[in-house]
């Protein structure tokens, strides 16, 4: 939380104190000066490299297109008339762009920039805790009650499926993030024990994002209410089937699995 940033700059200025430029932990001081200074420049720099930017423009174009596409449709097909259901594609879609983006503000983010590092953790907390997992729990209560109102049974699709595991592994996601992150790690014996269920959380994330993707491909490719408001195939495929495997394969790209030393 923003609240939390001076507490959380103060452990990632810690932490990079105990980390060699290995990622081993280390016993030696670190002394400032103009060469140290000109190294964590020229780290922050590498970070941040030309195919992050372009991956970084293809994630937010193609995200644009999955949440353009999905509210012009519910929108202009007249909601009033669609209940309980509208809510749904419109607060799932919502909540995933905000998730997107928290994990796109964080990455690539370095150690040797810890107050950016600790800006972007802000801002990656408040899109998906304050933002993202509400419009998720809203939108799946929506679905829900709507079928509740017509007495229609739940989770009878790959669709349904995904969505309700994907709901309950960010539940999980959610709580190793705070618990690794918060109070210094108190939860999980702070310090360095913290930052190693840290890179499991990283980990479960890389496996979750695709898998709401997967769902958003499975409600907007190939659900009866879609294809009725959207006949055209190739439509369906540019918004819902290549715009989130961009979306994911951007994420990817972007991401640094030297940060993520399971083994």
């Amino acid at each position: 939380m923003p609240g939390q940033e001076n507490e959380q700059i103060e452990d990632l200025e810690a932490r990079q104190a105990l980390l060699s430029e290995t990622g081993e932990p280390t016993s030696r001081e670190p002394s400032p000066n103009p060469d140290s200074m000109g190294a964590n420049a020229r780290a922050v720099g590498e970070t941040r490299s030309k195919g992050d930017s372009i991956a970084g423009t293809i994630i937010l174009g193609s995200l644009a297109t999955v949440v353009g596409t999905t509210w012009a449709v519910v929108l202009s097909n007249n909601p009033s008339k669609l209940g309980w259901f509208a809510p749904h594609p419109l607060l799932q879609t919502l909540g995933l762009s905000l998730i997107t983006y928290g994990i796109y503000t964080l990455q690539p983010t370095s150690f040797a920039d810890p107050r950016g590092k600790a800006a972007g953790l802000s801002r990656h907390q408040i899109a998906i805790f304050c933002l993202g997992l509400p419009c998720l729990l809203v939108g799946s209560w929506s679905i829900w009650h709507n079928k509740e109102l017509f007495g229609k049974p739940h989770i009878t699709t790959w669709h349904g499926t995904f969505g309700a595991a994907c709901l309950l592994w960010t539940f999980f996601q959610v709580f190793i993030g705070i618990g690794s992150v918060w109070f210094g790690g108190r939860l999980f014996g702070g310090g360095m024990k913290a930052k190693a269920v840290w890179k499991y959380h990283r980990l479960s994330g890389y496996i979750l994002f695709p898998l709401f993707f997967s769902t958003v491909h499975l409600g907007g490719a190939w659900s009866d209410w879609i294809r009725i408001v959207i006949p055209q195939w190739w439509i369906r495929f540019l918004a819902y089937a290549l715009a989130p495997a961009l979306v994911v394969a951007g994420t990817f790209w972007r991401a640094r699995s030297s940060k993520m030393k399971i083994f």
